[in-house]
């Protein structure tokens, strides 16, 4: 854990704390910051990595809140100046989007995200995992890049066959979504988003011309009792939410679980010792250090009172911090332990309310197959780097380390 007195939160002048000021201590462990301002209170006056004034929102009970709040619209056409372009991305999606626009996209998608759907992946997503195992379990040297090897390829690859993305494009797909959704400079991030805009265009024509059975096929399809259908630019939107969304947080949760079980060896030897208990060490992997840190934006409609804190109406930016929220001592008692028997459900790294993540069952599937399997094909597997040599995705929503070394036997 970083100096927890390296990261006194300490704000300018005009009473805005610089979370780009604070340095790499802040990127690699975030949690000892965000307790300091929970301390002296739930709602915080801030300049993100990106450059754009927030407030943002600390404590269990108070995010939780804000994530329900009606008040607090979704949309980009809400949005203050002082919001910048931080993820617009092309079409109109569930995550950029209000009832009751919000509630009719989530209702056409709803449908192909049932238990039932997700449950008839599961063989797929073994075959998939076994595959990447056999590949980085032959490495005469031992030793890998977990990221590279296994958290990347996994979610990515399940997401692309499900949307029918040409195998070719992942890379591109990898290097358009790290611009948009981490701290690249405002032009790569722009042009990022028109190019991933323009191939889903295609992609959405010919899949248009020779439909199959992939969910974009679906989707153009698909309609309600009512006839209802996803227009071209809510078929882009949902196309861009489905793929950057649909790998990005199961990266982060396959790296982060990992490198936290890795960091706990008595948790690992536990897991090993009854397999039964993955499940809700996945649930304790997303409290604990989840892929999520701050919830996606939020604009105000009108003035709203959050912990105390009147904040204006005019289209400010609110950020409830989810990784704080799960280190809450008073929701999670003893929080910054991890401990997979750990009861912890009521963690907010899905969300709450509307905008929970529609994908999550499908996260907590490849993350318990993953883990399944990757436990019981290595007999031994370490860190193979100090923990302060990793390097963190930098940027205010996703939390995951690039690479993840390790040594396996």
């Amino acid at each position: 854990m970083a100096d927890q007195s390296v990261l006194e939160p300490v704000p300018d002048t005009d009473g805005v704390v610089d979370l780009a000021a604070l340095g790499d201590d802040f990127v690699r462990d975030p949690y000892p910051f965000y307790a300091a301002l929970r301390r002296r209170g739930p709602v915080h006056r801030v300049r993100t990595p990106e450059g754009a004034l927030a407030w943002l929102v600390v404590g269990h009970d108070v995010a939780r809140a804000a994530l329900n709040d009606e008040r607090l619209s979704k949309s980009w056409a809400n949005a203050g100046p002082d919001a910048g372009t931080l993820a617009i991305a092309p079409g109109t999606h569930m995550l950029t989007s209000d009832p009751p626009d919000h509630t009719r996209l989530r209702k056409l998608l709803a449908k192909e995200f049932t238990p039932r759907h997700v449950a008839a992946l599961e063989p797929r997503i073994r075959e998939l995992t076994g595959e990447l195992l056999d590949a980085m379990l032959a490495r005469p040297d031992g030793r890998a890049d977990l990221v590279a090897s296994l958290a990347f390829p996994l979610p990515i690859a399940v997401i692309c066959e499900l949307l029918g993305v040409p195998d070719l494009d992942r890379e591109r797909f990898k290097e358009w979504s790290d611009h948009v959704l981490g701290a690249a400079p405002e032009e790569e991030k722009l042009a990022s988003v028109q190019a991933l805009g323009d191939y889903l265009s295609r992609l959405l024509e010919r899949q248009r011309a020779r439909p199959g059975n992939e969910l974009l096929s679906t989707l153009i399809r698909t309609s309600d009792e009512d006839g209802d259908r996803l227009s071209t630019d809510e078929l882009l939107g949902t196309a861009w939410l489905l793929l950057i969304a649909g790998y990005e947080t199961t990266v982060g949760l396959i790296a982060n679980g990992t490198l936290a079980l890795l960091r706990h060896p008595d948790q690992l030897a536990a897991l090993r010792a009854d397999p039964a208990l993955i499940p809700g060490a996945v649930e304790e992997m997303l409290r604990y250090d989840g892929p999520v840190e701050v919830s996606t934006y939020r604009f105000t409609l009108e003035p709203v009172e959050i912990g105390g804190t009147l904040i204006p109406g005019d289209g400010q930016l609110v950020l409830p911090v989810l990784a704080d929220a799960d280190r809450d001592p008073a929701r999670f008692p003893d929080s910054d332990r991890f401990d997979i028997r750990r009861e912890a459900r009521g963690h907010l790294a899905f969300g709450h309310g509307i905008h929970f993540c529609l994908g999550a069952p499908l996260a907590r599937l490849e993350a318990r197959v993953a883990f399944e399997q990757l436990l019981e094909r290595t007999a031994r597997l370490e860190l193979d780097a100090h923990p302060a040599a990793l390097e963190w995705r930098k940027g205010t929503v996703l939390r995951g380390v690039t690479s993840l070394p390790v040594r396996f036997g």
